[in-house]
């Protein structure tokens, strides 16, 4: 059925079709796109921000699963609705949100697979889309921000999670979820006056780790730090670190305590609230978010779906936030054509 929550969606004018009416068709019926939105052939290959899966966990250390994340965040979103209270916003009225499927990527060739990402990103992109990516292990992080930067130069990044993921190899192998942040900034693709991690904490291999981190140019804020200063107090830090610089932000759901989020492959005691996450998303609505990811969902962990439903809204609220500003830069460029 093709009805919409967006009643303007479908009837022409440019109106941005929205998720399928929930009053028509109950919201455990039908496909599973993520918030029950068209997906991507059904809105003429064309989106504001496309939403895709990269199911692929060649890359973790500890626990594999999360390539089964993405399709478990979408059928937790069935229950998201079309109107964000907490950031006043309709993002599926402001901007065209479609699902795009998956990335299919090669499970034995790691290599081939981050290839096999970057192409796929690279022509996505090159339609104007946004990409609110769900994982997938972190190793997708790197192609995606190589994709990124080809479009927007050196990228600032906001990368939630309990580890630093700046190591240098694993087992000698360089591409791996616990390695993309230290080859982006090898690779030029990141803005090192502008990155942060957040919810970082546990135990480290020795105290070389934070002194490797920092000499690339991360700041941290810990999970420690999150519930001393606040999330108010977090959020108008970042804000700052940022500026108006393209933001790619990267959510590992290990950021949030196992409390939170069990269904993931490499816990960490002691990590953020869901609550306390989502507050800092929406505090950053100022910002230029051009692209996202949410990664590390391993649903076969998972109870009751606490961290899939986590995870589906993380992705709302990073949605919401691009649905904003793409609403904004067409009102500008409206405005800029209307003047002239």
């Amino acid at each position: 059925m093709s009805s919409t929550e967006n009643p303007a969606a479908g009837t022409g004018g440019g109106h941005p079709r929205g998720p399928v009416d929930s009053s028509r068709v109950p919201r455990y019926a039908g496909p599973a796109t993520f918030a029950r939105l068209p997906r991507l052939d059904e809105v003429g290959g064309r989106a504001d921000v496309a939403v895709v899966g990269v199911p692929f966990d060649s890359g973790v250390s500890y626990r594999p699963g999360a390539r089964f994340g993405g399709n478990a965040i979408r059928e937790a979103s069935r229950l998201l609705r079309p109107y964000n209270p907490a950031q006043d916003a309709s993002p599926f009225a402001l901007a065209q949100v479609a699902d795009g499927g998956d990335i299919a990527v090669n499970p034995f060739d790691i290599h081939e697979a981050v290839e096999t990402v970057e192409a796929a990103a690279d022509e996505l992109l090159g339609t104007g889309a946004r990409l609110m990516t769900l994982g997938g292990d972190h190793t997708i992080a790197l192609p995606l921000l190589r994709s990124v930067a080809k479009r927007h130069g050196p990228v600032a990044l906001l990368h939630f999670d309990a580890h630093l993921d700046t190591w240098d190899t694993y087992f000698g192998a360089e591409y791996t979820h616990g390695t993309p942040f230290r080859r982006a900034v090898e690779e030029g693709i990141l803005d090192t006056e502008a990155l942060s991690h957040v919810g970082t904490r546990g135990p480290l291999y020795g105290k070389q780790d934070l002194e490797d981190d920092a000499r690339m140019g991360f700041g941290i804020v810990t999970s420690a730090d999150v519930m001393r200063r606040g999330v108010d107090e977090v959020a108008d830090q970042l804000r700052q670190r940022i500026g108006d610089r393209p933001l790619y932000i990267s959510v590992d759901i290990d950021c949030l305590d196992p409390a939170h989020a069990p269904g993931t492959g490499t816990p960490e005691a002691g990590g953020m609230t869901s609550r306390e996450l989502l507050e800092i998303l929406r505090g950053l609505a100022s910002c230029n978010l051009v692209s996202a990811d949410v990664v590390e969902v391993a649903p076969a962990y998972d109870h009751a779906e606490i961290t899939s439903v986590a995870a589906s809204h993380t992705a709302y609220e990073l949605t919401t936030l691009m649905s904003r500003r793409i609403a904004g830069e067409k009102a500008a460029t409206a405005q800029e054509k209307a003047a002239k």
